[in-house]
């Protein structure tokens, strides 16, 4: 009996997961798409994607040069508390709407769902391009990130002076081998995935616990919590003295905002997790929340270890998380947590190119991108989009080489990525709430909460992709010119201009998904329930049980 309860057991967990497995391709059918991606992540999966691209260790140690100097520990504890909160706030609102639409497309998608049908096509092309710009700045970010480190590590106990030149070879070798990873290792990738949740988590938590336990001394909190630094000024004269303090805290907020970034990727990934309109969605939000406690403990624990303030802003290997490490636990523990956060960085880098792939696949898929024919094709044996992988290694290579000769490059390139991946988030939350009374909810949403959690995301994306374009550095000339403002204009006049000469003439967006939306919405039509208190449409759909839980709430 016993055997035979077992039996029935498995085969009813069989038929449930099979059932789920169906839903997801109907859903996407629905949509307009046929299931081309292979589907076996998990919710911890799809999780593990967003949180190892956000990867505190990633960029918080790769900008905390820029956080001491731009605002110092003051900005860099207290802002990184109200970054999260209205990241937060992003968080909810997109998930959702990815809730609703869970398909690869992730945000461009979206805009094309929640425009009026003759909006669509130019409001999925102008989002699909910003935030394919965010995509492909926040892989340069990282990936330069990580060979900057490598760079670093090199230096130790040696005669290595890492130079523009060798960092960028060292850039593209990391870059190919996060390719290399995402054409031949794609069965591995959830495997990967796994063991890169436990290096963050756990490798996050023993860097910091063994930095304290092993500092001679520590900052005290009036450091830690008020220290407010301005640095600035390459001739001497800070923006604070320039122009105001408060303009040093506003640019000094980028190294949280740029941290607590990429979690669409989750959405991105959605055509290959299961029950995708709920996990997509609640990876979002576990990623920020995690990410912003295990952040705010790190920074913490690095601003605390730090021995000697002029010498780890003056550091001879160029970053001053690694002049903590060898003050600290000494030359050989400190190679083992370099190893640690470069680690980490691969990882979120390899994840980030994995995400990025995937949105140039579905942008590609509905013919966003030149050469879309091409692009859009996918590997019969791995399931994976493998042309974009190294179409995104590419883009992600060439926008990191202004840092040839520029020393500000790499503050640039994160708050392109920033700036491009925000925008893209905020072009559907804004459209579902200007059209918010034809929004058909998905099985997550937030309730009366909805409406105002996305006026206040808005504006926050708003400030931030001013705030990110002001110069960084005083004065500004060749060297310090923040060229975010010329990148993002490139991009911008490259979507409009190409899209009034002729994009506007054979790009349709996913206009198969729009038909199938408007389908869908005639038929919930017929059975609506009334229009809650923030005005948005309580509809029941085929499915019973979500018609209850629309009604209970």
């Amino acid at each position: 009996m016993a055997d035979e309860s077992m039996v029935e057991k498995g085969a009813g967990v069989h038929t449930r997961a099979a059932e789920v497995v169906a839903d997801d391709e109907a859903e996407l059918a629905r949509m307009g798409y046929k299931q081309e991606l292979k589907r076996d992540l998990t919710l911890l999966q799809n999780f593990g994607v967003s949180f190892s691209i956000i990867s505190v260790i990633t960029g918080i140690p790769s900008l905390f040069l820029y956080g001491l100097n731009t605002g110092g520990p003051a900005v860099m504890t207290w802002g990184f508390v109200v970054v999260a909160f209205f990241t937060m706030l992003v968080g909810l609102a997109m998930g959702e709407v990815c809730s609703a639409h869970p398909t690869s497309g992730g945000p461009y998608f979206w805009a094309a769902m929640l425009s009026e049908p003759k909006n669509a096509a130019f409001a999925s092309w102008v989002t699909g391009w910003f935030n394919l710009l965010g995509q492909v700045a926040v892989t340069a970010g990282i990936s330069y990130g990580c060979a900057n480190f490598i760079s670093t590590l090199a230096t130790f106990n040696t005669d290595f002076i890492p130079a523009p030149k060798t960092t960028i070879g060292i850039y593209a070798a990391v870059l190919i081998a996060q390719g290399l990873i995402n054409t031949f290792g794609v069965h591995l990738l959830k495997y990967i995935n796994n063991i890169s949740i436990w290096w963050h988590a756990v490798g996050t938590t023993a860097v910091v616990i063994a930095i304290l336990a092993a500092a001679p001394t520590h900052q005290s909190g009036e450091f830690v919590f008020q220290k407010f630094i301005d640095n600035t000024g390459v001739d001497g004269v800070g923006w604070s003295e320039r122009a105001s303090p408060a303009y040093v805290v506003v640019v000094g907020i980028l190294m949280a905002q740029y941290t607590l970034t990429g979690f669409d990727g989750s959405a991105h990934m959605t055509e290959e997790t299961h029950n995708a309109a709920m996990s997509g969605s609640i990876g979002i939000i576990m990623a920020i929340g995690c990410s912003a406690v295990l952040g705010w403990f790190l920074i913490l624990g690095l601003l605390f270890s730090i021995q000697d303030l002029d010498a780890t802003l003056n550091s001879p290997t160029g970053q001053p998380v690694a002049q903590i490490f060898l003050d600290t636990v000494g030359e050989k523990g400190a190679i083992v947590l370099m190893v640690i956060v470069i680690g980490a960085m691969f990882f979120c880098g390899t994840f980030s190119l994995t995400s990025n792939s995937r949105m140039m696949y579905a942008f590609a898929r509905d013919g966003g991108i030149p050469g879309h024919k091409f692009f859009h094709k996918v590997s019969t044996a791995s399931k994976s989009p493998i042309r974009t992988v190294w179409l995104a290694c590419t883009l992600s290579f060439i926008l990191a080489l202004p840092s040839l000769g520029s020393s500000v490059a790499f503050s640039a390139v994160t708050s392109i990525a920033t700036i491009g991946l925000y925008i893209s988030y905020a072009i559907p939350i804004a459209l579902r709430v200007v059209y918010r009374k034809k929004f058909v909810r998905g099985p997550f949403h937030l309730g009366m909460f909805s409406y105002p959690v996305a006026i206040v995301s808005c504006v926050w994306i708003a400030f931030i992709s001013i705030a990110f374009i002001l110069p960084q550095a005083n004065p500004v000339d060749t060297q310090t010119l923040n060229y975010t403002i010329v990148a993002v204009g490139i991009v911008l006049a490259y979507c409009m201009g190409f899209w009034l000469l002729s994009a506007r003439k054979w790009f349709t967006g996913p206009i198969k998904q729009i038909q199938g939306a408007s389908s869908r919405l005639r038929v919930v039509n017929k059975r609506q329930e009334e229009v809650g208190s923030d005005g948005t449409e309580r509809a029941s759909s085929e499915d019973a049980a979500r018609a209850d839980d629309e009604k209970r709430l």
